[in-house]
């Protein structure tokens, strides 16, 4: 590794030293690189004649049309890294480093990315991670700190460009960071007006061939950058290389599933609300799904549908099942073919980009099977969809590996088609001798069934007192989901299947906590957020005229901000915009539970550029209540910030009261890609707010 001669003062921290090691501005002078040099007097001036890019120009001008083309003849042990330790320090017996390493040269200039690396200080042949941010973020310090206070070697890459920091630490790095040289594979906003990751591959002065081709998409490049590092972990006296795994989050999780079918380097692989591939909008036979229309030659050498098949490694689904960048249905389909004895899934109910720690705690366990064979994972559960049944209703069976103590089964079913706001019924599962079953009515037989299962096991004790990153507790269990199925109409119409369900006034009697609700924050009193898509479902859908009301208990004054979430992801009606209402109530100090009503009337639009009213209930999507949260007054958006909530966070009796059911219908619709791109640019947004309260603890 390559070290400044020159050193700055060590910067202070209330628990860590770090010891500055800036290096000059290199110049491009490698044995790559052919120099001519000319002395005048004792004055010697290097420049660049010629260089050697590390891809081969095009043959015939035509770009890769398939994945293997893509990536045939690529070495990534090849070339010299280049390193620079740009920082260095010890804490808690870990040696810490900010490095940066060359991924190569493209069109005369070098591409270098910085990374975060740690490890056990006086480690060997440690067992090694290799860690992607998503769009947005930016490396992880928390997390390599983590993994090597696990007993890993971990590094995670800064592919996406944005300035470096050091995470709970509170300090941002201003040295030399990432460089993508005369190539631009950063994350928007970038210098290129093009945003190669979304699509185009259409040449510019940023892309690397100057004809379409697969060369120019930004994931071709930081999939490259990937495999550099793997190069990285490589060649670290402290790494065992014939251990190494791999996870990423978002679209760290894409380049997650990718990079395990393309380099058999990677020995299990986890890739985290990413990677579920394409589903094509002429695939209308598929219920469900986020179908898209990507060109050929995406499809070919871009989209995951062309790794997927390639995947050999151990590999872990950790998704929930409303995220908004790797679609459930998508890759229940696009990763059928991949047998159970590779693959495992851990499926968050109900969270959109997020887990709980249940499932959270499954990729850990997993890089501790597969690269130090210290712990076996249950097997994938066997589940069975039954639409033969007597009585026309659905019924599914559960057999779960019993290994290790089971806890409990949850099986979850929905009827709705949106795969990202629909809400996911608990059936209440049964054990009937090693069996778990339930029943699962419909009603109606003109929608789809969709139906997987979540089997909760006993962390072993040694697994129950872990290092965590920010956001991430331990757990007395872990979750081991099954595939999920479904059934489009057609099948239920010749099964038999019968619309036995009716609506329900009430949505929530409270009995079973919040089972049916996600929760973010739930560990800082004054930011906790509960939410439910349950009024998005049919059966609880609010009747025309209705209130709703519920009940809770506030020990203190206190206030809470309802927010009703309205058409979001286009569920109701795409072309049209999403709007979230808000309505504030203050609560009395009280040990006694309060009623809380919500009229149609009441609520207020938290942009105050709408001005239309929530004319029914029909188009709801969520349902969430917090102490702090937007509000508006005055024509003005606010922020309410809640007191610190004192006592048991609970409420009951979640119900409509009064009003006529009158429209009941289900609305399945489809958003172009414009609508789906701007939703997904919004989910991002709001997914780096929630990470920034993470990494604060919150």
């Amino acid at each position: 590794m390559k070290r400044s001669e020159s050193q700055a003062p060590p910067i202070e921290t209330s628990d860590m030293k770090i010891e500055v090691r800036h290096k000059p501005a290199p110049g491009i002078m490698t044995r790559r690189l052919l120099a001519s040099c000319l002395l005048v007097g004792l004055v010697a001036v290097s420049t660049v004649c010629a260089a050697d890019d590390t891809l081969p120009p095009l043959k015939n001008k035509q770009g890769p049309q398939t994945v293997d083309e893509l990536w045939a003849g690529y070495d990534p042990q090849k070339e010299p890294l280049e390193v620079e330790v740009l920082k260095e320090w010890e804490e808690d017996g870990l040696v810490c480093r900010l490095v940066r390493y060359q991924v190569g040269v493209f069109k005369g200039a070098p591409s270098k990315v910085a990374a975060f690396f740690a490890v056990p200080k006086g480690g060997t042949k440690l067992p090694a991670l290799l860690s992607m941010h998503g769009g947005g973020g930016s490396a992880g310090l928390d997390g390599v700190v983590t993994d090597a206070r696990r007993g890993y070697a971990s590094i995670s890459i800064n592919w996406g460009g944005n300035k470096l920091n050091f995470g709970r630490k509170q300090m941002t790095y201003d040295g030399p960071q990432t460089d993508w040289g005369k190539l631009d594979a950063t994350h928007p906003p970038q210098r290129n007006k093009s945003n190669h990751f979304a699509g185009s591959l259409t040449p510019d002065e940023f892309t690397i061939d100057s004809v379409e081709s697969p060369r120019n998409s930004n994931w071709f490049l930081v999939l490259m950058a990937a495999r550099r590092a793997i190069t990285f972990l490589e060649k670290q006296p402290e790494v065992d290389p014939t251990r190494i795994g791999v996870s990423g989050h978002s679209m760290g999780g894409k380049l997650t599933t990718n990079l395990a079918g393309i380099d058999n380097r990677v020995k299990a692989a986890v890739p985290s609300c990413g990677g579920s591939g394409n589903i094509l909008e002429s695939q209308t036979d598929l219920p469900g799904c986020v179908k898209t229309k990507p060109t050929a030659i995406e499809l070919a050498c871009i989209s995951d549908n062309a790794y997927i098949p390639k995947i050999t490694c151990p590999i872990l689904w950790l998704s929930p099942t409303n995220d908004f960048h790797a679609a459930l249905d998508n890759m229940a389909w696009n990763w059928r073919n991949l047998p159970d004895d590779r693959v495992r899934f851990s499926i968050s109910p109900h969270l959109n980009h997020h887990h709980t720690n249940e499932h959270g705690i499954t990729q850990y366990l997993w890089f501790e099977e597969h690269l130090k064979g210290a712990f076996k994972m249950p097997r994938t559960p066997q589940l069975v969809l039954d639409l033969k049944t007597g009585d026309g209703v659905p019924a599914v069976t559960v057999t779960p590996d019993d290994s290790m103590p089971v806890r409990r089964v949850d099986i979850y079913y929905s009827i709705d088609s949106h795969v990202l706001s629909r809400f996911w019924r608990d059936a209440r599962a049964v054990k009937v001798g090693k069996e778990w079953k339930a029943t699962c009515p419909v009603m109606s037989v003109d929608q789809p069934i969709f139906v997987f299962a979540n089997v909760v096991y006993e962390t072993p004790a040694k697994y129950r007192k872990l290092a965590n990153v920010p956001g991430q507790d331990n757990t007395e269990t872990f979750a081991i989901s099954s595939r999920e199925l479904s059934a489009p109409p057609a099948n239920l119409k010749a099964s038999g299947i019968k619309a036995t369900d009716k609506p329900e006034r009430m949505i929530d009697d409270g009995s079973r906590g919040w089972q049916d609700w996600y929760r973010l924050n739930w560990g800082h009193p004054p930011l906790w957020h509960a939410s439910t898509r349950k009024l998005r479902d049919i059966k609880w859908r609010g009747p025309d005229g209705a209130t709703l009301q519920f009940e809770i208990k506030s020990q203190t004054d206190s206030t809470l901000v309802i927010q009703i979430a309205s058409n979001a992801w286009g569920a109701y009606a795409p072309g049209k915009p999403a709007v979230d209402y808000t309505v504030v109530k203050e609560l009395k100090g009280s040990q006694d539970w309060q009623t809380v009503s919500v009229s149609l009337k009441e609520l207020v639009a938290t942009d105050p550029k709408v001005t239309t009213p929530l004319a029914n209930w029909q188009s709801v999507t969520e349902f969430s209540i917090s102490p702090s949260g937007p509000s508006v007054k005055d024509g003005q958006k606010v922020k309410v910030s809640g007191k610190a909530w004192q006592g048991p966070r609970e409420i009951r009796n979640l119900r409509w009261e009064g009003g006529e059911y009158s429209r009941q219908q289900s609305a399945d619709s489809v958003l172009t890609p414009e609508e789906l791109q701007k939703s997904f640019n919004d989910a991002i947004k709001k997914s780096l707010e929630q990470e920034k309260l993470n990494q604060k603890g919150k």
